[in-house]
């Protein structure tokens, strides 16, 4: 598809049939709205679909792996490698990035005019540039870099899959539903799946390995009998291996949009969206060139700020769109075209759960993020809320914008309608983790070698691991995750052939 190479492409594939098509149960906290959750069901997941916005986090969120829940091997110091083996930098190399590895990273060629002059106001807001946030400090305002490379995407599948596509080794099956792991005697010897309407059953000789996400691989284990029995009956499910955090401890970052309309049309690229002799040459540049404005990825700039100053690291972060109908889930849109600056707390309190809805594989998950339960992240997103205004407000943004558009017009000024704004109208970032969480607490699921809790053969590998949140997006993290889980299996598979050997 067009729009998953194309960087500015991500908002057309909001809807259709390379996202799951999720939403949430009625959120508590969230004046009961059901939200959409987009997640990639295309080869490279979410980094196929996503606005490719390149962070890492801080190195606090990782050395807090290890001190609060005993993840070891999961440092800052000890995942700084696996991030920058990983990375191919346009830019940058050591000591912070990597320039000779598999995904892309990249910096804009041509920044549109309003995401340069949003990172003016944020630093007459008081926030200082920023040009790495991957680097020494996270705390600024700037351009980011994003997982694109000479002008196209580079998800996973474009920096690890296609290039082994070709080993005799590896099949790649679409279209395909895994249904179960298949257990015997405490161990996984293989997995079934649904193709084209029949069930097959595929062997493992050494592991099975689940990357299905947030969503999707705790939804598996417990289609598997892997999980809480009450959640398991619930479903219909009986138990066989009973591991009770599978599925809880879900996290998201909870995002919130302010919206402003600009007093010129043509200053958005929301201009772009319909047929026009605008959209017709900026679509036969990128065919041609790989630049202009499709080559964008629409969330070009941001930052990370403080909601409140005692916290060691930042814990507000921004994403600005120089468009305003690039996101599903926004606050309704203003009558002209506009631009979009969203905010969230980092690392947000909230703990919600996912849960399988039946022994049908082919029915979605009941997820409940739990947004906002916790009021300091009510407290936090007021903070956001605030920042997202006050820097819109500075003279190097003030001049684009005609009317600021908070939801459906009602006034937000008292603490009781900033509560009801974000209540009304937070979002998920797209960043679930924490599902089959790592460490050696009763609640985690899989151990700091991502091997699931009392049961052999078996590895998760992918975001559900993270045992908390990461201040930042989660793509980078993530590949990290498989980074260091290639090792681990490797080192693990040489190990039992030496055991094998001195036998």
């Amino acid at each position: 598809n067009l729009f998953i190479h194309m960087p500015a492409g991500f908002p057309k594939l909001s809807t259709g049939p390379h996202q799951w098509g999720y939403s949430s149960i009625p959120q508590k906290h969230g004046n009961g709205r059901r939200i959409p959750i987009r997640q990639g069901r295309v080869l490279g997941g979410g980094g196929s679909i996503n606005s490719q916005v390149f962070t890492r986090g801080v190195a606090e969120d990782y050395d807090g792996w290890v001190t609060d829940y005993g993840c070891e091997g999961w440092s800052a110091d000890e995942v700084g490698k696996y991030f920058i083996r990983s990375e191919s930098n346009s830019r940058l190399s050591a000591p912070h990035h990597g320039a000779q590895g598999p995904l892309g990273v990249s910096d804009l060629v041509h920044p549109h005019k309003l995401s340069a002059a949003f990172v003016l106001a944020g630093q007459e807001f008081g926030l200082p540039y920023n040009s790495d946030f991957n680097g020494a400090k996270q705390y600024g305002v700037g351009f980011y870099q994003t997982t694109t490379k000479n002008g196209r995407r580079c998800s996973a599948a474009d920096a690890y899959l296609k290039p082994a596509r070709k080993r005799r080794n590896l099949t790649v099956r679409t279209n395909v539903n895994v249904s179960k792991v298949i257990i015997k005697n405490g161990r996984a010897v293989g997995i079934q799946a649904l193709e084209g309407g029949s069930a097959r059953t595929y062997s493992a000789k050494r592991e099975v390995l689940v990357s299905s996400g947030a969503f999707g691989s705790p939804k598996l284990l417990q289609l598997s009998g892997i999980g809480n029995p009450a959640d398991l009956a619930a479903a219909g499910i009986g138990t066989l291996h009973p591991l009770p955090g599978v599925g809880k401890n879900l996290q998201d970052h909870c995002a919130v949009d302010v919206i402003f309309e600009l007093t010129d049309d043509y200053h958005s690229l929301d201009r772009l969206n319909r047929v026009s002799p605008a959209s017709i040459t900026a679509g036969l540049e990128y065919l041609a060139l790989h630049s202009g404005p499709f080559a964008s990825t629409v969330v070009e700039a941001g930052g990370f700020s403080y909601g409140n100053e005692d916290e060691k690291t930042p814990d507000l972060q921004f994403h600005f769109l120089p468009a305003a109908r690039a996101e599903e889930g926004c606050p309704p849109l203003p009558p002209g075209f506009g631009a979009t600056l969203n905010s969230y707390f980092v690392r947000p309190r909230s703990r919600g759960t996912v849960r399988v809805a039946s022994l049908d594989p082919a029915k979605a998950p009941l997820i409940d993020p739990n947004y906002l339960a916790d009021d300091y992240d009510t407290e936090m997103a007021i903070a956001g809320v605030q920042q997202s205004r006050q820097i819109m407000e500075q003279p190097s943004m003030a001049q684009f914008i005609r009317a600021e558009r908070m939801g459906d017009g009602s006034p937000v000024k008292t603490r009781d309608e900033y509560v009801n704004f974000v209540r009304s109208y937070g979002r998920t970032s797209y960043h679930p983790v924490g599902t089959c969480a790592m460490g050696t607490t009763e609640d985690s699921v899989v151990s700091p070698r991502l091997q699931v809790h009392g049961l052999e053969g078996l590895r998760v590998v992918d975001s559900s691991i993270m045992p908390r949140l990461v201040s930042s997006n989660t793509q980078a993290p993530t590949i990290m995750i498989a980074e260091k889980a290639a090792d681990m299996i490797l080192e693990d598979a040489l190990s039992t052939t030496s055991r094998v050997m001195a036998r």
